[in-house]
């Protein structure tokens, strides 16, 4: 719905505002997660968080969305292959969700396992955790308000810096940072994210056909999140094998490598942003700049 309500010059700013309303909950859900845990128990603020689920579905229905036109004589299978086509006709889109497919499972098992248990041994529990997730949430926000105003024009290759700071709460975690220096390598890790999404979403909003857009972002989506179980469930195998302090190291060991190698292809590296004002109605839709010939 944003991408179809927000016009390509503004898009910059518009997805900005979304992140920093998406992620600005986050601080205060995270601090009030880890200080009502501390006091009342993790099973009361599961029982929240499952009635603010309710609030929010409820929330759905004052959405009134104009649906767009369904596409006439098709099947679910022909939209699959259509999709699939233009989602691997783009080498860029790929190979960064794939990726994210690795990242996230790494993040996962990070926030969902490694993090807390850390935090439990040796931080002092579930308020420094939630103070840390926090911190997290505050670099989300404050870098929604930098990415509001910089129009940075390689996009993915500037969105890919954001990526490098993924892994540096795994860092902190394994060299046994204290807790401030834990929080700010959270802060750094939500500017990665900020830096990185909103990059991500005006490149997709300018390279993917409108018509198509829906179907390519599932493929985009099913990919990047395809491994977050599986990183959940293998992150305590991992620790058993490894020993906690190894089991973050090759997390943060992956995020770092896999930014590195990412940068690798050219078509990462040279996609561009297009100014809108600028552009012809019958403009390609690509604005990869092309590779030299092997």
């Amino acid at each position: 719905m944003i991408m179809q309500a927000v016009p390509q010059e503004h898009a910059n700013r518009a997805f900005s505002v979304f992140r920093m309303g998406q992620n600005g909950s986050q601080i205060g859900g995270a601090a009030l997660g880890g200080g009502l845990t501390a006091v009342c128990g993790p099973g009361w603020v599961l029982a929240l968080d499952a009635f603010c689920f309710l609030v929010a579905a409820v929330l759905r229905f004052f959405l009134a969305p104009e649906a767009a036109p369904a596409p006439s004589g098709g099947s679910m299978l022909r939209d699959l292959r259509e999709g699939w086509r233009e989602f691997s006709s783009r080498r860029w889109l790929w190979v960064v969700v794939a990726q994210f497919a690795v990242l996230v499972a790494c993040i996962n098992a990070v926030e969902s396992v490694y993090g807390p248990a850390v935090a439990d041994q040796r931080l002092g529990g579930a308020g420094a955790w939630g103070l840390a997730m926090s911190a997290y949430g505050v670099g989300l926000v404050v870098t929604g308000l930098l990415m509001a105003r910089w129009r940075p024009r390689r996009i993915l290759l500037v969105g890919n810096w954001g990526v490098f700071l993924f892994g540096v709460p795994a860092l902190a975690l394994a060299l046994e940072a204290p807790l401030p220096l834990l929080i700010a390598a959270m802060f750094l890790s939500g500017v990665g994210v900020t830096v990185f999404a909103v990059n991500w979403m005006v490149a997709l909003q300018q390279e993917v056909p409108e018509e198509m857009f829906s179907r390519v972002t599932a493929y985009d989506e099913l990919g990047s999140y395809s491994l977050a179980p599986v990183g959940t469930a293998l992150a305590g195998p991992a620790a058993v094998a490894l020993g906690l302090s190894g089991a973050l190291w090759a997390c943060a060991a992956l995020c770092l490598v896999l930014s590195a190698v990412v940068l690798i292809d050219p078509q990462v590296r040279r996609l561009t942003r297009r100014d809108p004002r600028r552009s012809s109605p019958d403009a390609p839709v690509s604005a990869v700049e092309p590779a030299p010939a092997p």
